[in-house]
Parts: structure tokens; C-alpha cells; sequence
């Protein structure tokens, strides 16, 4: 879960121009005039030039302008890009083959690639959900942090690891966990195609065999009525999976069954 070592070099490399950049704009660190004398800065003195930057994000737009460093135009592309950047408090929720998951505090869902490390080499799995403050950015059609994580030292209780775990999972049924910040990518992200195998007939036949499933001990027809229940509520599934209001109206049914089944074997002596 993270981008090439060549792409981590070329991503490093352009941000250190820019930085260099929005430092001889802002004269944040005075001293300071060539890339060199940046790379040999202390973190904290970065850390100032990093927040600058993100402050005044108009800069990126004058560093590709003026293009300082004699850039070539796909990676002065890469850079323009970071305009899109989105910054704040995330939690990372867990790891994927692919990517962190990121849930942002307006409940957005993130899956962000690593640097030179994965995220999970950087902090193990054991550790989740941590909370930090980031800055994502798009790069190559992906989405990676700046370099930065500052992290909260806080505890997750039960119900806020729940709470977070209900999000990924809404995000994930719905096809909204953001892998690009490139918008023109997103629009032709490619779309998984829906199974084409026709369970219609075979759940038409399962209904009405479970309609005639009638008679016999009370445990029986309460178990033959949760059966037609569910019978109806996957029919439902595979003809009208977008009808909500179908769907939970059904699930109500297949509820009540379930409970009816339940008293009947609290009765039972």
C-alpha cells in the first residue's frame, strides 16, 4: 500500500522545490537560499515551511507560472495537481491490500498509499484507529500524504471504533471510498460489471415452494414462515436491488418471522 520508490524520489523531489520556492516568497527562513541549505534543515524549521505552504496555497499556482527550476510540463502537472489538496484530522481506520483508509470529520473515506513506507510498516495494525492531522494530495491518478502525520495521542472507545467501522462499511457498499483527488479520473474510473447470472427463475421456483410450506408443530410453521420471508426478500434482491423502500419493508417481515421463531422456542418445555 504504497507508490513505487521512483515515484516516492520524483514526489520528494518536486516538493522540495516548492518548499524552496515558497520560502524564498515568504522568507520564512531567511538564511536559506538554495535547495541544499533546505535539505539540511531541522524538521521543526520544514515543518514551518510545510504549514506555510498549505496557509497560502496561491503559491503553488506562481511556482508553476514561473516554473523556477526549469521543470518539464508532466511534472509541473503533478504539482498544479496539489491545488486539490485536502487537509485535516482523519482517523486511520485500517489497512487494505491497496490502501490506509483515511475517515475524515465530515465522514469522507479516504484510501491513501504510503511513500517510501506503507503506513502499516510505519504504524502496525495492532495500533488502529489512530488519529492524525494530514495533508492529502493527488499524485499519478492516486492519493498520498504530504510526508507529514502528526498524531493524537487518544484512546478509541467501543463505540466510537464502531462508529468508525460503520462508515467504512456504508463507503465501501456504495462505491464511495475516494481513490483519486483528480476529478477527470474519477469520471472514468472503471465500473466493476454486475454478475450476469440470472437467479430469477431459481428464486421464483424457491417462493412459491416455500408458499406451500404450511402445517404441523408450531415450530415448524414458524420456521416454514421465515423461510417464505426470506425466500421473498432475496427475490426482491436480485429483481429490484435499488428499491429500498422494498427492501427494508421486507426485511421487517423476515424480522418478525425470526422473532416469531424465537418465542415459540422460549415456550417450549
Amino acid at each position: 500500500m504504497k507508490i513505487t520508490d521512483k515515484d516516492a524520489e520524483l514526489y520528494f523531489r518536486l516538493m522540495l522545490c516548492l518548499h524552496n520556492y515558497v520560502n524564498q516568497q515568504m522568507k520564512v527562513i531567511p538564511k536559506v537560499k538554495t535547495i541544499e541549505e533546505y535539505a539540511c534543515l531541522e524538521n521543526a524549521e520544514k515543518m514551518e515551511l510545510r504549514n506555510t505552504l498549505w496557509r497560502n496555497p496561491g503559491l503553488i499556482d506562481s511556482f508553476v507560472l514561473e516554473n523556477p527550476y526549469s521543470l518539464p510540463e508532466e511534472e509541473l502537472d503533478i504539482v498544479r495537481k496539489w491545488r486539490r489538496f485536502v487537509s485535516g484530522t482523519f482517523s486511520i481506520s485500517r489497512y487494505l491490500t491497496k490502501y490506509a483508509i483515511f475517515i475524515g470529520e465530515d465522514t469522507k473515506v479516504y484510501g491513501v498509499l504510503g511513500l517510501f513506507d506503507s503506513l502499516e510498516d510505519l504504524h502496525p495494525r495492532s495500533r488502529l484507529p489512530i488519529m492524525t492531522k494530514a495533508v492529502l494530495l493527488p499524485f499519478k491518478g492516486k492519493i498520498i500524504y504530504d510526508g507529514i502525520l502528526n498524531y493524537y495521542n487518544i484512546t478509541f472507545g467501543g463505540g466510537i471504533k464502531s462508529s468508525l467501522r460503520e462508515q467504512y462499511m456504508v463507503a465501501k457498499q456504495n462505491d464511495r471510498i475516494i481513490t483519486t483527488l483528480e476529478p477527470e479520473i474519477a469520471e472514468t474510473k472503471f465500473v466493476k460489471p454486475k454478475s450476469d447470472k440470472n437467479w430469477g427463475p431459481k428464486i421464483d421456483n424457491i417462493v412459491k415452494l416455500t408458499e406451500k410450506m404450511r402445517g404441523g408443530p408450531p415450530i415448524r410453521r414458524a420456521a416454514f414462515n421465515l423461510l417464505s420471508a426470506s425466500a421473498r426478500s432475496a427475490e426482491a434482491a436480485i429483481k429490484h436491488p435499488d428499491d429500498i423502500y422494498q427492501l427494508n419493508a421486507l426485511n421487517d417481515q423476515v424480522r418478525k418471522a425470526y422473532n416469531r421463531v424465537q418465542k415459540v422456542l422460549n415456550r417450549a418445555e
